[in-house]
């Protein structure tokens, strides 16, 4: 990496070398710039030094600027740079953005309602943090499942249960349908008859009481209808048959949050993260939990973590 000197980093940024060198002590960096050093900075620094002065120059005080970075470099992942993150002020307020959430640097705070107006003028914000991310469903392996000799949009299926009761007796038309099978139809239904959907959900968990997707998949409809006890049963009905999937403790610790079980949804977001540690959605709601609970610190990481994540899979997508 190249390095360059007092010099030419007090030209740069229009300042002298006094300038410059307590500007660096503010930010800590290392190595401090010593007076007869020549080549002692890195273009990251010369990036930290110059938020430094703009937050100066905003009127915040040199002793809070030295509480801001030495919070950050606590607040972020090893593997994330100060120069990653871009610093705001407006008088002695400063906020600091990741291009997905904002906080307060010096205390941790994040701010969910932030008024971009309130930033100084000029500055232009992405969007405020993304909401707790929803639930997962699972897919079919694949687009269509053949059942006899017909593909499964061809299948009949039984009515959903109703309280009222049969006028006539009608064939067993489950007859010779797998679990799979049932599964597969499910998933198509879901978007023209989410009733019967459920049913066909409900078909192949008879056929097989232990299909992990149909768990899932039923317990997320469960859930949407507001059935919360419902939906829990079959996500942790899921969990216990395939404790490696992490879309089961996923939608286990949505549904838990929904229920006002906080300190529940986090251990589910935290076995999500074991099962499937670049579950970007996964870090992203733990660390919005988190932070509600007031552990700022380990929040940030999380948050951080996950915008990483989406960041690599935009790139890959």
């Amino acid at each position: 990496m190249k390095h360059i000197s007092a010099r030419d980093a007090a030209r740069i940024l229009q300042a002298t070398e006094s300038q410059i060198r307590s500007w660096s002590r503010m930010g800590a960096l290392a190595p401090v710039l010593e007076r007869d050093a020549s080549e002692d900075l890195t273009f990251q620094d010369l990036v930290l030094l110059r938020t430094t002065k703009g937050l100066l120059e905003a009127g915040v005080s040199p002793r809070r600027v030295r509480r801001i970075w030495s919070s950050l470099r606590r607040q972020l992942a090893d593997d994330l740079p100060l120069s990653s993150i871009r610093i705001l002020a407006n008088g002695d307020r400063a906020v600091a953005w990741d291009g997905s959430a904002m906080w307060q640097p010096d205390s941790g705070q994040f701010l969910l309602d932030f008024d971009a107006d309130e930033v100084a003028e000029g500055t232009e914000l992405a969007e405020h943090p993304a909401p707790r991310l929803r639930l997962h469903r699972a897919e079919p392996a694949e687009a269509k499942v053949e059942v006899g000799t017909g593909a499964t949009h061809g299948a009949s299926i039984p009515p959903a249960e109703t309280d009222e009761p049969s006028t006539e007796d009608s064939p067993d038309e489950s007859a010779g349908l797998t679990a799979e099978q049932w599964f597969h139809i499910g998933c198509e239904l879901e978007d023209a008859s989410p009733l019967e959907a459920r049913h066909a959900y409900m078909q192949a968990l008879e056929a097989d009481p232990g299909y992990t997707d149909a768990h899932l998949n039923l317990g997320r409809l469960e859930h949407e209808a507001g059935e919360l006890g419902k939906a829990e049963a079959h996500y942790r009905a899921a969990a216990q048959v395939a404790p490696e999937d992490e879309t089961c403790h996923f939608n286990l610790g949505v549904l838990l949050e929904d229920r006002g079980r906080p300190d529940e949804a986090i251990l589910a977001y935290e076995r999500a993260i074991a099962c499937d540690p670049e579950s970007a959605d996964s870090h992203h709601n733990l660390g919005l939990l988190l932070d509600s609970r007031g552990r700022r610190t380990d929040a940030m990481r999380h948050l951080m973590i996950a915008r990483r994540l989406h960041a690599k899979k935009g790139r890959d997508g």
